[in-house]
């Protein structure tokens, strides 16, 4: 580091390249999230042009490479050159920050990228980004690295038609993970299917054959209809409000549920504001004022007020609004703060909100009846809210007679395990450290929390000593500030109960306390799975990859291998996909049938014309596809034999990864020569030749299991406390996850299809689901 700071110091990043040195200024991170951002960017210029009244088809393609491609059928960027900057549009979009047609309120009234910077983030953050442009009957092409031109704008061909088309594959140097998620994909472009109506936009993903096509004629009133697929409405339509003032668009929809939870969604042009803003205290606050104005016009209510909590218990809303120019906080857009048009859209809603009550007399007395339900019950809640209030850190005179406090007062250096009862808890008791560790044994299985209200909540037993033994509070009186530990930790045992308790406590926390899950306060013990003992030594193994990667590191000692690649890598990704086949093979010959599926490139959309392929292929007797699978018979043994193979499996995660493995083993140079280091003395003898992964691993399987003894723990109870404290709770050596919250929304999804009313929709999802479940029962 030099002395001198002078005007030589001072750099100027030209074009791009800010993007590409501080890219989470502009994406928000180099991780996931931000992998996807790439494609909400360019999608949301495609939804520009859709609101804008010009496009209503897009197209997002996700490539076998993970490049994507984006197309629509808008406008077409301009390729006109630019007066000012004299090279053609569409190349200054893409080479300047805040270049674009968003500015003027003249290309587009209503717009969710006003700072344009968003495709020409993605360019700069892109090894290779091709754009394609239809416009004025011609096609027009030019390429991009790393955010520049390669090439000049060219003319290719002629056409009929307009759009734009997009394809990008992002920079491996910049993002940790450069493989796109099909869901989480998927979740975003259905979400602005139901937010702009009539406009189709489809997914597909090359890599798996997978392609969903999203369309909704009824708009938000579907979207609210998605969201209730695992509630129950308290009445059959939603109810749906529009409201326009001047250039402003206002549109509001929400229904009712038997759940107590709220949720309610709130987008300005079209993206999603997770801290609201201005048009969601609008539709809260009237919503409040309505409810209660015809309440008392009606003589419906006895000298109280019902409040916006009272309105909003099991409301599922969604709150769109588009405007022409959009105050958001920062570039990642999650809080809409424009005040300008409060006052008049205000008023304008409440009218429409008040006049749909006196037409339908029988849904606010519905609305009513719930909300003086949650009055009351929110009244009944104070006398047992008090039980577990615990007024500063020091106070322990409240604290429940179970817990094993510490001896430190300050939260940041104290920690508090959660343990699955008494006889784990007397067990970690002893194992602690108590001038830092506090122990709260519970019993059994905690109420189930997405069932109840608050004051069912507050009235058990197990709940109460937790809130009071964690010291903030619950609901109303929740002061993050009160809190006693800093260090949450949830420890069961590693079994299909304790996985439960687990999870009942995550929706307890999730519902009650999130903002403790928010601070980064929660986190979930690793008790190991394995111990083994070899030699003299014994050695503590997390998990299953855990474990293999220690048996596999011991057999590579005993065995050298003639090969230029990481086998240790490739073993390990290999037993990882070799416990799911376990549970979609019993025999070989299924294991063969995917392997040619794979490396023929076939899926669900093709198979039908492979059938006689792979008969052929495998020396099958005979082939069949049905509507949900593939039945194959053949000869063993002088027997007719049949395995069957389940159509859901081609687009499933276990598929790709099965692709990626089969990809693997066609790149390796077979036969493997290796030669057994424990004998010497004659190395022919010792030499030994594996044709295939499978034959290799197994043999490897094999010799790293002698002479060692692995005990699998199923519960906390079968440690000692020095084992206890030497695995699960001594920092220095300990592995704890942090339990944290991606998308919100996702995650309420979650919780409601597990642990709600709806029977239905969850054995749905088991049955789905139950061939990817491990479950040590």
């Amino acid at each position: 580091m030099t002395a001198n700071y002078t005007a030589e110091s001072i750099k100027i990043l030209k074009g791009l390249d800010g993007v590409r040195k501080r890219p989470a200024m502009y994406i928000g991170n180099t991780s996931t999230e931000g992998l996807h951002h790439l494609i909400y960017e360019i999608v949301d210029n495609s939804i520009d042009e859709s609101m804008a009244g010009f496009c209503d088809k897009i197209e997002v393609t996700i490539h076998k490479d993970n490049s994507v491609t984006v197309k629509d059928n808008g406008r077409g960027i301009p390729t006109e050159i630019h007066k000012e900057e004299n090279i053609p549009a569409v190349t200054l979009v893409l080479t300047t920050l805040h270049s674009g047609g968003k500015f003027d309120n003249k290309s587009y009234r209503v717009s969710g990228g006003l700072h344009g910077v968003g495709i020409s983030v993605v360019n700069a953050l892109s090894s290779y980004l091709k754009v394609e442009i239809h416009r004025n009957g011609f096609i027009f092409e030019q390429e991009f690295e790393r955010g520049i031109a390669i090439n000049d704008l060219k003319t290719v061909n002629t056409c009929n038609d307009t759009g734009t088309i997009v394809t990008f594959k992002p920079d491996e140097l910049i993002f940790s993970t450069t493989v796109f998620n099909y869901e989480i994909l998927e979740k975003r472009l259905q979400e602005l299917a139901f937010l702009n109506k009539n406009v189709t936009i489809s997914l597909t993903d090359e890599r798996t054959g997978k392609k969903n096509t999203f369309c909704y004629e009824n708009g938000i009133v579907d979207f609210i209809n998605y969201l209730c697929k695992n509630k129950e409405p308290l009445f059959e339509n939603p109810i749906l409000i529009n409201i326009t003032y001047e250039n402003t668009q206002l549109e509001c929809a929400f229904v009712y549920t038997k759940n107590y939870e709220s949720n309610i969604l709130s987008f300005a042009n079209s993206i999603l504001t997770q801290e609201g803003g201005t048009h969601l205290s609008i539709f809260k606050t009237v919503l409040t004022k309505a409810i209660n104005n015809y309440a008392k016009k009606n003589n419906l209510l006895k000298n109280i007020t019902l409040s916006g909590e009272d309105c909003r218990e099991g409301l599922i809303g969604i709150v769109s609004i588009k405007l022409p120019n959009p105050e958001f906080e920062g570039q990642t857009k999650t809080k809409l703060g424009n005040l300008d048009i409060k006052g008049q859209l205000q008023s304008l809603l409440y009218d429409k909100i008040s006049d749909y009550f006196e037409e339908h007399p029988n849904v606010i007395k519905l609305i009513l009846e719930k909300a003086i339900l949650a009055y009351n019950a929110r009244e009944a809640a104070k006398s047992a809210r008090e039980l577990v209030r615990r007024k500063t850190v020091f106070e322990t005179k409240n604290l429940p007679g179970k817990l094993a406090d510490c001896q430190e007062k300050d939260p940041e250096k104290t920690e508090i395990f959660i343990v699955e009862g008494d006889s784990a808890g007397g067990s970690a008791k002893q194992a602690r450290d108590r001038k830092f560790q506090a122990i709260l044994p519970i019993k059994g299985k905690i109420l189930n929390t997405e069932k109840s209200n608050l004051h069912k909540i507050l009235s058990n037993e197990e709940i109460k000593s937790i809130v009071a033994a964690i010291g903030c509070n619950i609901d109303k009186n929740f002061n993050i500030d009160e809190i006693r530990y800093h260090k949450i930790i949830i420890m069961t045992d590693a079994d299909v109960d304790g996985s439960h308790i687990q999870t009942l406590l995550l929706t307890f926390f999730y519902n009650f306390l999130r903002p403790i899950i928010e601070k980064g306060y929660l986190y979930i013990a690793q008790p190991p799975l394995y111990r083994v003992r070899y030699d003299t030594q014994s050695k503590y193994f997390k998990d299953d990859i855990d474990l293999r990667s220690f048996l596999i590191d011991r057999a590579l000692k005993k065995v050298s291998f003639d090969v230029d690649f990481n086998l240790k890598d490739i073993l390990l990704r290999f037993a990882n996909l070799s416990s799911i086949f376990e549970q979609f093979e019993k025999e070989e010959k299924q294991e063969k049938f995917l392997h040619y599926t794979i490396t023929n490139g076939i899926d669900a959309q093709n198979l039908s014309n492979n059938l006689d392929k792979i008969k052929e292929a495998l020396n099958l007797e005979k082939i069949e596809e049905f509507d949900t699978n593939i039945k194959c018979s053949y000869i063993q043994d002088r027997q007719l034999k049949e395995f069957y193979i389940d159509k859901s499996i081609f687009s499933s995660k276990f598929y790709t990864k099965l692709h990626e493995l089969y990809t693997l083993e066609s790149k390796i140079k077979f036969p493997i020569i290796a030669l057994n280091q424990t004998k010497q003395e004659d190395k022919d003898k010792n030499k030994l030749e594996f044709n295939n992964l499978r034959q290799l691993f197994n043999y490897i399987d094999e010799i790293s299991k002698k002479n060692i003894e692995i005990q699998r723990y199923k519960g906390l109870g079968e440690m000692n406390p020095t084992q206890l404290w030497e695995t699960t709770m001594n920092p220095a050596t300990r592995t704890m996850h942090l339990v944290t919250i991606d998308d919100f929304n996702q995650t309420k999804e979650i919780f409601e299809l597990l642990m709600g009313d709806k029977v239905e929709p969850r054995r749905k999802f088991i049955e789905e689901n139950a061939k990817l479940a491990n479950l040590d029962v």
